[in-house]
């Protein structure tokens, strides 16, 4: 089980607070397989995440949020029941997000936000599962290159012109945008919220050399007291147990909460590595510390959180990757329409499946090629040309263990529900 714990506490108002004391008073207590979807739902099913008309369940609740950026179809794939439900089209899509429930569909006049009702609340010892009906919840007024980041409190939304605004998450849950909180500044990364408050990079200009520094805000905006830490040229970011991980020109920083303050550590490749085989983006199991990037195009990192340790896998072409983690096989689509599996510790492949896709139109700026999304038991691999979405059991020697037909081309896909 995952120990990724996503915290509820925030200084908008006393509610959340409330929340917090029954959270430590109820927990124990607390029924997992009852269903939160009554009239009068008891104060501590509240503070476990439940929302108004939602239901709890017993497992994770996983859909597929697919868009089509040409024609602008809009698919929600239940991977519970197999249904498939259509909503608004969204067209001229450019990437598609996700935080674990919502999926932000990111287009030149705006980024959609699209409740793909399907959520965790992941408490360390023990998880809850919800699922709700499908419903949009507006428009954020960032579009093409905005970089949004979640937490249960807040919503982080860093636009390309360097305005990083944050919204209330518990306005998204109730179908509304909201009122943003302007963040001061201009921040040179994404804005990520991690243990109660928000993390980034910005240049700092009081410095001749320009160097990017870690700068620590809490809920208010206040900037607090922050590590001593630089990371030139960032790229990527990813939330893990551990803590933030910011892709820098020589490795990584790794921000982490130490008793209730905040410490930096670097994680260098150990190696000069040119600037196009850098890790520019990361892709993982969410709440894993085994975080995986290209290599360019013939290799991919693979970057251990825990033991601070880098990897590069020879592969040959890549055009996507992604692990479970945690003693499973790093997965690579290739450029021969395959999907294949390697030992993430001895760099030998152990696995391949057959040609899944006969069209693999290569990587794309941004990651908005085939995507591999990964949960606890299953990876899902979209196939734009074959009008469908294959499941791997990679537990299983990448055995397929579905083959899910749509009526649309699923171009970009995330995962919901985790």
């Amino acid at each position: 089980m995952s120990l990724f714990v996503r915290k509820n506490v925030t200084s908008w108002g006393a509610t959340s607070l409330v929340s917090l004391a029954l959270l430590a008073t109820s927990c124990a207590g607390q029924d997992d397989n009852t269903s939160a979807g009554k009239e009068s739902p008891p104060a501590s099913a509240k503070a476990h995440g439940y929302v108004e008309g939602a239901q709890e369940a017993a497992e994770q609740q996983s859909r597929l949020l697919l868009n089509d950026p040409e024609t602008g179809d809009t698919r929600v794939l239940d991977l519970i029941t197999g249904k498939v439900h259509e909503v608004s089209p969204t067209g001229g899509t450019s990437t598609l997000t996700t935080d674990g429930r919502f999926g932000y569909l990111h287009t030149a006049s705006g980024t959609r936000v699209l409740d793909a009702g399907a959520w965790m609340v992941d408490h360390g010892d023990h998880v809850h599962y919800y699922r709700a009906a499908i419903r949009d919840a507006g428009r954020l007024p960032a579009g093409t290159g905005a970089r949004v980041r979640s937490d249960a409190t807040v919503t982080a939304v860093t636009g390309e012109d360097g305005r990083a605004e944050i919204y209330r998450r518990d306005e998204l849950e109730k179908g509304e945008v909201g009122s943003p909180r302007r963040l001061p500044g201009e921040p040179a990364s994404a804005v990520v919220p991690y243990a109660e408050h928000l993390l980034t990079l910005t240049d700092d200009t009081d410095d001749e050399d320009g160097s990017t520094k870690v700068v620590v805000y809490d809920r208010e905006g206040r900037r607090v007291t922050s590590p001593e830490a630089e990371c030139e040229d960032p790229r990527g970011d990813a939330v893990t147990r551990r803590g933030v991980v910011f892709g820098c020109a020589d490795g990584a920083l790794l921000i982490r909460e130490d008793d209730g303050g905040f410490a930096a550590e670097r994680i260098p490749y150990g190696a000069d590595v040119p600037a196009g085989e850098r890790a520019l983006r990361f892709s993982h199991r969410a709440g894993s510390d085994t975080l995986t990037a290209p290599a360019g195009d013939r290799a991919v990192w693979v970057l251990d959180v825990t033991e601070r340790t880098w990897t590069r896998v020879k592969t040959g072409p890549v055009v996507s990757v992604n692990t479970a983690g945690e003693g499973s096989p790093l997965l690579v689509l290739q450029d021969d329409g395959a999907l294949h599996g390697y030992d993430t510790t001895t760099g030998e492949q152990v696995s391949r499946t057959k040609r899944l896709l006969t069209d693999v139109p290569g990587a794309r700026a941004g990651g908005t090629g085939p995507a591999i999304e990964v949960d606890r038991s299953r990876a899902y691999l979209n196939d734009p040309a074959g009008n469908r979405v294959h499941e791997i059991d990679y537990n299983d020697n990448l055995r397929v263990a579905r083959t899910l037909d749509l009526d649309m081309k699923p171009v970009l896909m995330v995962e919901t529900g985790r």
